[in-house]
């Protein structure tokens, strides 16, 4: 047992308390036989953690026990709030008055106050994870100045102490929270975005309000000067040399991190697949200053107009990368693949590569669908021809298994030199697309399935099936539109929602299915015990080719290289740290992955809006994406979605189905799915809002 799991024990066991701390750590040091450091350490971690709770002075107990749970807190802009919590079905309702000020994403400790049949009721406790930096506008009443947060589910403007800037009304600035002793909340500004018109300053305000920067520290700007610019000798002793082979990248035009490369032959009887992945591990070491940095940020986040690093440039787009024409380190996993698409053997292996090209998903699609050949493709035409082969053997099998083939748009905008957006269309993907996810599935099925026969803990990619609620939800809205589905079976696989999908492929309420079915489904995430992935219809699965933008990619790549050098021998002792390595890993990277995901959506959501804000007037073609009891959304063409309030409606009096999301008047009924001309009405660039109205006959 892990030190922690020891301290956790006697903590659950004796509900310690002493005179003093000091004397509750010569107790736990003298009974786990350790150093009072280093259970110091340990203790102030799971304090910071919120996995202990001091009830008392200098008595401790473990959460959750003795009616105290812990989770993060969504706050309202009435004041109430609820915090979600691992392992419960209802999230916990907070009174206003039984806050203690937590604001929204704020993690707490909550001691349950009642519960019925109508829920939990609770009290926060303790906020043990705060918030540091908050983003709003200035407001000046009566010569003070205060900030109103961006985040309207923070009720409440914050008084502003003194700073040196100078400051003015409806500047968009960040503010570092204070917290005085009697629990009253404070800012100090120590950054001036620009004004709230501006569309640059409110896209990096949304930056900065999911904490998020463009920059690294001042130690690890340090540390790249010393990065070495070339793979040395030393570091190819004891890889596999594939330098010779002919290994090629497959990537967006604007890609620059190019982390993972692929390589095909056939034999008589089975192809062989390399994925080769970018060995960002033999550079970023665990407990180096890149890698603090890299577990913070947890990935790397895409907008419109930049890209905020998960690595320095230096590692991302440099010694890592697997750049056309010189060599890098890899992590390889060789398989062998027979014509049914089943992989029959495999090499996990660190390696040495030399790609040969770097090419484009436009280049491999135009030579593998119109023979249209350039000077980088005309020598790998055979190649892209075993790619094709291989991918139609493995898209049949994906087909069998009944992995979900959801279509979810992708947004493009265009922008001009100046940075501005001057248009938007949907992102297509092409065959070029399918090879390569195909092939990345296939190396992250095989490397799960390796880890996860060996028992050796993992961080793997998890994707759990829908609730019963969720799929009922989905049955009855198919009743109210009319479309037939087929009964539900006992135990749902991710097959029952293909054939939905499949039956519905040519109808014109195909969008809206789709869209209906991604809703019920769960969201995927990192854990390290092994729970499949629905969604793929896979037992085994992690993430092991982008560890350049993703740590959890990184995490197991720390653990295959240890496996590989100590050649499998890992005791019991080491895979309890592994175990708890990988657990820690897995829930900071799905956090991360989360904010990583609400922060691009609010970018794109700006820039839809900025496009949108010199067309108020004008009529469009839309589809009612939502219905709700206050109005209804409507999507363009273009992927743009906006609100039709219900007082917008013709009609009075409108009536909500919720299982058949309709909207039915005296005259009209709107129902998802259904084709309506709108006209926009108003566009708001600080909310993101959209509004629309029925365009008149």
């Amino acid at each position: 047992m892990s030190k922690k799991k020891e301290i956790l024990s006697l903590i659950d066991k004796n509900s310690l308390v002493f005179s003093s701390q000091d004397k509750l750590f010569l107790f736990l040091s003298s009974a786990l036989d350790a150093d009072v450091e280093q259970v110091k350490k340990i203790f102030y971690s799971l304090l910071d953690n919120g996995e202990i709770f001091e009830i008392r002075k200098n008595k401790f107990i473990t959460i959750p026990s003795h009616g105290y749970v812990k989770g993060e807190f969504f706050g309202t802009a009435k004041g109430f709030g609820f915090v979600k919590v691992d392992g419960f079905s209802d999230d916990i309702f907070i009174p206003a008055n039984k806050t203690m000020n937590a604001l929204d994403g704020e993690m707490v400790i909550v001691k349950i106050m009642a519960q019925s049949d109508n829920g939990v009721d609770g009290e926060v406790v303790k906020i043990y994870k705060e918030l540091e930096n908050i983003v709003g506008a200035i407001n000046i009443v009566g010569g003070n100045y205060f900030l109103d947060p961006d985040n309207n589910k923070i009720p409440f403007d914050l008084p502003i102490v003194k700073t040196g800037l100078k400051l003015q009304k409806n500047m968009k600035v960040l503010g570092k929270i204070i917290r005085t002793d009697k629990g009253k909340i404070k800012c100090a500004v120590h950054e001036i975005l620009g004004f709230e018109d501006d569309v640059k300053a409110l896209e990096l305000s949304i930056i900065r309000e999911h904490n998020l920067f463009e920059t690294f520290p001042g130690q690890v700007v340090e540390a790249e000067r010393a990065l070495p610019k070339s793979v040395s000798a030393a570091q190819k002793k004891g890889r596999l040399d594939l330098t010779k082979e002919t290994i090629f990248t497959i990537d967006g035009a604007d890609a620059k991190d190019l982390d993972d490369a692929v390589s095909i032959k056939k034999f008589d009887n089975f192809y062989e697949l390399g994925v080769h992945i970018a060995d960002v591990g033999e550079y970023v070491k665990q407990g180096n200053v890149f890698d603090e940095e890299a577990y913070k940020r947890g990935t790397s986040v895409y907008f419109p107009t930049s890209v905020l690093p998960m690595l320095p440039k230096s590692l991302s787009n440099g010694i890592c990368s697997l750049n056309e024409g010189v060599e890098r380190l890899t992590l390889s996993c060789i398989m062998k693949v027979d014509f049914n698409g089943k992989v029959t053997d495999y090499k996990i292996c660190e390696s040495v590569i030399k790609s040969v090209a770097r090419l484009t998903y436009d280049e491999v699609y135009a030579a593998i669908t119109d023979g249209k050949l350039n000077d980088k493709t005309k020598n790998l035409q055979k190649d892209f021809l075993l790619m094709r082969e291989l991918c139609d053997i493995l898209e049949e099998n994906t087909q069998k298994r009944g992995a979900l083939d959801l279509e979810i748009p992708e947004v493009q905008f265009v922008f001009d030199d100046k940075g501005m957006a001057v248009d938007l269309t949907r992102r297509e993907r092409n065959a070029a697309h399918r090879l390569i996810e195909d092939f990345m599935v296939l190396a992250n099925e095989t490397v799960a399935h390796h880890f996860n026969k060996l028992g050796i803990p993992f961080v793997y990619r998890v994707h759990e099936a829908p609730t019963k609620e969720k799929v009922d939800g989905v049955c009855d809205f198919l009743k109210g539109i009319a479309v037939p589905y087929p009964q539900v079976p006992d135990n749902i696989t991710p097959a029952y929602f293909q054939k939905i999908l499949d039956s519905v492929e040519n109808l014109n309420t195909k969008d809206v299915v789709n869209k209906i079915v991604l809703r019920s489904m769960q969201k995927a995430k990192y854990a390290n015990k092994n729970l499949g992935h629905f969604g793929l219809a896979l037992v085994d699965y992690c993430h092991f080719t982008s560890p350049i933008r993703r740590y959890p990619d990184l995490t197991i790549h720390r653990i295959i290289k240890e496996w590989l050098h100590k050649k499998g021998n890992i005791d019991a002792i080491r895979k309890e740290e592994l175990d708890e390595f990988t657990f820690e890993a897995a829930e900071q990277s799905s956090q991360c992955e989360r904010n990583a995901d609400y922060a691009e959506r609010d970018v794109d959501d700006l820039w839809k809006a900025y496009l949108m804000k010199d067309k108020v007037g004008q009529e469009f073609e839309a589809t009612i994406s939502s219905v709700t009891n206050f109005g209804m959304f409507v999507a363009l063409e273009n992927t743009v979605e906006g609100l039709i309030k219900i007082e917008d409606l013709p009609d009075d009096g409108y009536l909500f189905f919720e299982k058949q999301l309709k909207l039915k008047g005296a005259s009209h009924v709107f129902s998802i799915g259904d084709k309506v001309k709108v006209v926009l009405t108003n566009v708001n660039l600080q909310s993101r809002n959209i509004d629309f109205k029925i365009a008149e006959n």
